[in-house]
């Protein structure tokens, strides 16, 4: 929100929200069956609240206790269990139609991977445990409906003691690393995808769509990083990996727009062991030394490329 100071000269910027509102919500379903989720939910609101700055005026502030109860609130409401997008689409809706200063709502949520737990065989009605990978979203809404939802996974730690090398890079007087064939690639993804849904008008009306997009799109970032299960896929650099994956979830989902992925190469040093007389511990590809400081970083987006009026752009058009 920009507004002027008395004199007009300066330019003034704001937005106020309450962050890391954390809830678990339980579904439970008549044959016993429970569903459950734990949301760590961000609300920052654009809002038209000038004067409490300005002149101590605090009459168009909402209260950030007022945002955290509301999330509880929203989450009662919701009777039939619902994906954290949706439930964000929700809060946006909510803030930007019951308020009539509020402008525009960005709302952020990580999810706490809980998975159903399996015992003997059989899914547990009500048996949960904590796994890896989280599932994040964001949700910007604005009061005239334009949207813009991006759903995204931190922490996919993936790795793969085979069929990756690194030859053909710079080389120069402080290059000490030599070239391989043969090596193990290991890396912890992040990534995050745009959707082409623009208004709240366009969004699916499928229960939980949003949810299953974000199995869809991790199980394909996982496949094509390892390749068919007998076989792989030879990976011959981290960059090209990134791409590859980038590339299979546009080709496979066209309600996708664009793909962010960060791809730290976690390295496994080779271990040989030797001393004056002797060879202690010759590496064969078998053992290593883990580390996880210093690692490269490489990260990348793939946009597609839309042209709208004879202009080429990517991505979303909504600020």
């Amino acid at each position: 929100m920009a507004g002027g100071d008395a004199d007009g000269i300066n330019k003034f910027e704001q937005r106020h929200g309450k962050t890391r509102v954390r809830v678990g919500r339980v579904w439970k379903r008549s044959d016993g069956t429970h569903s459950f989720v734990e949301w760590s939910v961000s609300v920052s609101l654009l809002s038209d609240c000038l004067p409490a700055y300005f002149h101590g005026d605090n009459s168009d502030i909402v209260a950030t206790d007022t945002m955290k109860n509301t999330v509880y609130v929203k989450a009662k409401e919701c009777s039939e269990q619902i994906s954290m997008e949706d439930f964000a689409i929700v809060l946006g809706k909510h803030f930007t139609t019951f308020y009539q200063q509020v402008t525009a709502a960005i709302i952020k949520i990580v999810e706490k991977p809980w998975e159903r737990v399996v015992i003997a065989g059989q899914p547990h009605k009500h048996g949960f445990k904590l796994g890896s990978e989280k599932h994040t979203a964001e949700v910007v809404v604005k009061k005239s409906g334009a949207l813009r939802v991006t759903s995204g996974i931190e922490g996919l730690a993936l790795l793969k003691t085979t069929k990756s090398g690194f030859e053909g890079f710079v080389r120069d007087k402080y290059t000490i690393l030599p070239e391989t064939r043969e090596r193990m690639l290991a890396t912890e993804v992040t990534a995050s995808w745009m959707y082409s849904f623009e208004s709240l008008s366009s969004v699916p009306s499928k229960p939980l769509y949003f949810s299953e997009r974000y199995l869809d799109v991790k199980n394909v970032l996982v496949d094509t990083f390892f390749g068919p299960p007998k076989e792989g896929v030879y990976s011959p650099s981290v960059q090209r990996t990134l791409y590859e994956m980038a590339e299979a979830v546009l080709g496979r989902f066209p309600d996708v727009l664009s793909i962010q992925l960060k791809m730290p190469n976690i390295h496994f040093l080779p271990v040989n062991l030797s001393n004056k007389e002797n060879v202690i511990v010759k590496f064969e590809d078998d053992v290593y030394l883990p580390t996880d400081e210093p690692h490269g970083t490489i990260e990348a987006s793939l946009s597609r490329i839309r042209i709208v009026a004879g202009n080429v752009c990517s991505g979303s058009s909504l600020a």
